[in-house]
């Protein structure tokens, strides 16, 4: 392909485009989500991808509050952690600590809306630059492997997907992410650990892990009862 072929193919992939009536295939895309969150094997090799939101949600908010992001880690357990520079107490570091659990919940609440929308495609396209970007701050090889998988699976969907099954598939996406978002605060409030996001909060602050936890809990109705609303009104 010429250059200009290449530059035109790039930008229909992009651009808006229409969206399927709605109808089963809603429900194909919220069972499959629900399916990947519930099936063990299912759950453990898709959870990487909320790890990974998980990881950048604290990176974006502390560079939104002034800290320098240096890298992140996604384990063999499938747990992360993310390394931002700044004061070590403050306003900022309890931002970017408190952003992780939120994260995947309000991405999967946008893709939800961009899905049924006709933005797909354009959503698919940011997604894969953000993780083509990420990997400059990729502090393992683990890391390194994951998030070259996942952006190799979103760069062919983008790529090769019909404007249907981009449409499906991001849409699965976003239920998956706000359900493991559940799952990721669940597994928290039945069997955190010092390391965990809210145990640090409560030792950044006067604030009680219990009060943290519930601020998540909170955002995570909120971005249900978003994407919730608009599904709703595409399936009555």
């Amino acid at each position: 392909m010429d250059p200009q072929s290449i530059v035109r193919a790039v930008v229909e992939r992009i651009a808006p485009g229409p969206v399927p009536a709605a109808g089963w295939w809603i429900l194909l895309a919220i069972a499959a989500a629900l399916l990947v969150v519930v099936v063990p094997l299912l759950w453990r090799a898709a959870r990487p991808a909320v790890t990974i939101v998980h990881e950048l949600g604290h990176a974006g908010v502390g560079i939104l509050v002034g800290r320098r992001f240096t890298g992140f880690v996604v384990s063999a357990d499938m747990s992360g952690h993310a390394v931002t520079v700044g004061p070590r107490r403050g306003a900022g570091r309890i931002a970017a600590t408190w952003a992780g659990y939120p994260a995947p919940a309000l991405l999967g609440a946008v893709l939800v809306q961009l899905a049924l929308l006709g933005w797909a495609r354009t959503a698919l396209f940011a997604a894969l630059v953000i993780l083509l970007l990420s990997l400059v701050f990729t502090r393992s090889v683990h890391t390194l492997l994951v998030v070259l998988l996942t952006a190799a699976a979103v760069g062919a969907l983008w790529w090769f997907g019909g404007a249907a099954l981009i449409t499906l598939l991001t849409l699965a996406a976003g239920v998956f992410l706000l359900l493991g978002a559940w799952r990721h605060v669940a597994a928290v409030m039945t069997g955190g650990r010092r390391s965990d996001d809210p145990q640090q909060l409560a030792q950044l602050s006067p604030v009680p892990s219990w009060a943290w936890i519930l601020s998540h809990l909170l955002v995570l109705a909120g971005c249900s009862w978003w994407a919730g609303t608009v599904l709703a009104g595409h399936l009555l």
